[in-house]
């Protein structure tokens, strides 16, 4: 008993030497997605904003593929000491529930913190007849074909966001999937494509280009980018809510002080007025959570996730 007591205390006092000393060294930020998107922003800003405080550079690497399962994989199987992150989003729920993982799912990652979030949004191409959801819709039930409508790829959180939509509103689209939120908008953009369920952060460019028309948010309440733009339960489905988040996570038995010490430096990065001002013309909001919370917020997520792929029978192929 004694000897254990020894132990544990030797390993507290090992990792609080850890924390003490971290980083030593340049630190990477893992993305499972395609660079140039949303999560490469939120990526970029975090790392330069906590880049002085903890004073070591971190570098960004793409590991998009398999639906975000490549880039996962990666970090779960580093080295649990705070130099390999991932940012992460709604994936991170999702797949556990979908597909067979070469890692443990949410278990091998520790959450550290969550710092954006984006409304997803329904968008046609500017000169598409309908200028309102209820235009739309009326539009799609009177079409002899389906609509198409492009989205990511299957079982990705904006993919699902499309399918709930199509559920509560009892019209069937052709779902087109492209690698990412940026993809599908500026499918529709170009005409490729009727409607797009993407996240405002990859529609707004098009948006202010001109070629994208936002028929309604998938928010609470309204963007403050687009407070024009109605939400979907101000458009007729009560309750209908679904975001778009980003935060960090790190490999399964990372030490807490590291984790506590890079969460501290990633809530003050995001709470600074450069971060903001990089976040506010994408329609990108700041959603600041440590790591208890963030954690409590992914055992929500999920439960949320697995009811939307239980009522609508997905099934990932």
């Amino acid at each position: 008993m004694k000897r254990a007591v020894l132990m544990a205390a030797g390993m507290a006092v090992a990792m609080a030497a850890a924390a003490d000393n971290f980083p030593s060294k340049p630190m990477r930020m893992v993305l499972p997605n395609p660079p140039g998107g949303t999560v490469d922003v939120v990526a970029r800003a975090v790392a330069l904003g906590i880049a002085p405080a903890l004073g070591q550079p971190v570098v960004i690497e793409a590991k998009p593929g398999g639906n975000n399962v490549i880039g996962c994989e990666v970090v779960a199987r580093s080295a649990p000491d705070g130099y390999t992150m991932l940012m992460g989003g709604t994936h991170i729920t999702i797949n556990p529930l979908v597909r067979k993982l070469p890692y443990d799912g949410m278990n091998a990652f520790e959450p550290v913190a969550l710092l954006a979030s984006t409304p997803n949004v329904i968008a046609v191409n500017t000169a598409f007849p309908a200028r309102t959801l209820a235009e739309l819709l009326a539009f799609a039930r009177s079409s002899k074909v389906p609509l198409n409508l492009a989205t990511a790829t299957p079982g990705n959180g904006i993919h699902l966001t499309a399918e709930h939509f199509q559920s509560a509103a009892g019209v069937a689209f052709n779902f087109i999937p492209y690698q990412g939120g940026i993809q599908a908008a500026l499918a529709v953009a170009g005409g490729h494509a009727d409607v797009a369920v993407v996240p405002l952060s990859d529609a707004a460019p098009q948006v202010r280009s001109g070629r994208l028309r936002l028929l309604a948010v998938t928010s609470a309440e309204r963007s403050n980018l687009v407070q024009d733009v109605p939400t979907l339960a101000e458009s007729g489905f009560p309750g209908f809510q679904a975001v778009q988040w980003f935060g960090t996570f790190v490999p399964a038995g990372t030490p807490k002080p590291v984790i506590e010490r890079l969460s501290a430096a990633m809530l003050r990065a995001v709470d600074t007025p450069e971060v903001r001002g990089i976040f506010a013309p994408l329609g990108l909001n700041v959603t600041p959570l440590g790591t208890e919370a963030f954690r409590a917020f992914l055992r929500s997520e999920t439960q949320t996730f697995a009811a939307v792929i239980r009522d609508n029978h997905i099934k990932i192929e």
